[in-house]
Parts: C-alpha cells; structure tokens; sequence
C-alpha cells in the first residue's frame, strides 16, 4: 500500500496528520477495489506494517473514517471492518455546520434556488411515480386549510418545503437532489427564515398552492419546459416575499433600537 502523494491538502494549503493521510490511503483503496456499503474491508489492509504506521496512529485513521461516516465496526463473530454508505441526510447536517456561524443571505440561496429548482421540477416531468404524485399532494393537503395558530401556520411553511424535498428524492441526478436539499436545509435552520415562517399570511399560503397544483398537472403531462416555467416564476414570487419580510424585521429591529437608546 502507497501513502497518498502530497503532504499538505490543497484546499487549506494545511500539513496533513498522518492519520489523515492513512485515512485517505485506505479511502482511495476502496474505491479502486470496487468495494461497496457492507463489503468487508480486507484485514491486511488495516494492519499497521502494510500501512507503515504505529497502531495509535492506524487507530486514529479509522475514527476519522468512521466519523466521515466511510466504515463501520462490528465486534463478534463475523465482525471487522466495513464499507458503510454516507447518508444525504448526514452529509447535510455537516455542511450545515459549515454556515452555522457565517449563515448565507436569503439572496444567496434564492441565487441557486432560481437556477436549480426549475432545472429539478423539469427532471422529474413525465416521470413521477403515482406514489411519487401521492406523496406531492400529500404535502400540499397539509396547508390547503387556513392555519389557526403560528405553529400551524410553520407546520404548513415547512411542508411547502417538503414538497420541494419531495421533488428531490425522485431526481434522477443526484447532485442536483443534494444541492437543491442542502438549500431547503439551510432556509429551515435560518433564525430570520423560522420568523417568516411563522407570520401569518394567506395569500402567499394561496399563491405557493397555486404554483405547485400548477407544477403536477405540468409533470404529470410530461412538459419539462412548462415545469421550468412554473417553477421559476415560484421562486422569483417566493424570493420576493423573503426578502421583504426579512427588510421589514430589520426596520423593525432598527427602529426599536433608536427607540429604546432615545429613551434611556
């Protein structure tokens, strides 16, 4: 077994750990084996005289593996070491920490949202499954009614949402799925976006329902162009309102601050 070339990463121009680059020796080896999720990990691959490290550092090696979420341990009969699948759902989790502390604008996301979500409505046009269709209306049955009180009307905002991540589990490009999930995942995780969230407003619950029965018809008759169509003026109306929900608590915000300094 090789160590990888390259003692620094060339996205952080940082020296590499040692077991970070068995890590990624051992990563590189399943993949040009071929090995898939639940195959076993050759044991002489993971023996400390073929990798040409101490047992400390093969042991750190494999954590960092098992963290990526790129094997998994099992003790026993039968156990050792396996090729584990990452799951979107956690692979999300992690770049959303990646924002936690420098979140996007609205813009920012609304930017990739007006490219993508058309790209990904037209994917899925004339190709949804009837559980697919279900699964959409699903969604939108859970916001026809006129919520009654603010954790209703964040339960309905959340299943638009759903509706758009509906979208995604039946694309057939993966890395569009994931994109357009990661930007669904950070508008849910924003604390402006949870306060939108929470306000009443009617009309936009109408125009949102408007737009995606608009959308199925679009899909279910196979007519990728409409779809496009449909969804871009979606996310336009939807940026729109964003973006001026979130100027409005910014004013509010400023002027309750001159408020409160004036009067001390």
């Amino acid at each position: 077994m090789r160590i990888p070339e390259g003692a620094t990463d060339p996205k952080t121009r940082k020296r590499l750990r040692r077991p970070d680059m068995v890590a990624q020796q051992i990563r590189e080896q399943i993949v040009e084996a071929g090995l898939r999720p639940g195959d076993r990990i050759p044991a002489e691959w993971l023996q400390p005289e073929t990798v040409r490290v101490s047992r400390g550092s093969l042991r750190e090696a494999l954590k960092v593996l098992e963290f990526q979420g790129l094997i998994s341990t099992r003790s026993g009969p039968g156990g050792g070491v396996f090729v584990a699948s990452v799951e979107p759902g956690e692979a999300i989790r992690m770049l959303d920490n990646l924002f936690l502390f420098d979140q996007p604008t609205i813009a920012d996301i609304y930017t990739l949202r007006k490219q993508l979500e058309p790209e990904l409505a037209a994917s899925v046009a004339g190709t949804l499954t009837d559980e697919g269709f279900q699964a959409l209306q699903g969604c939108i049955r859970l916001y026809e009614d006129e919520p009654k009180t603010a954790e209703e009307e964040y339960s309905q905002r959340l299943a638009e949402l759903d509706f758009h991540e509906e979208l995604a589990r039946h694309c057939k490009n993966p890395i569009l799925a994931f994109t357009c999930s990661f930007l669904l995942s950070l508008l849910r995780d924003m604390t402006v976006c949870r306060s939108i969230y929470k306000e009443p407003n009617p009309a936009l619950r109408e125009t949102g329902l408007h737009y995606q029965v608009q959308l199925l018809r679009a899909i279910k008759s196979g007519d990728a162009e409409l779809c496009r169509m449909i969804m871009r003026g979606h996310m336009i109306e939807a940026e729109k309102y964003m973006k001026e929900r979130a100027a409005m608590r910014t004013r509010g915000s400023t002027t309750a601050q001159v408020i409160s300094s004036t009067s001390s």
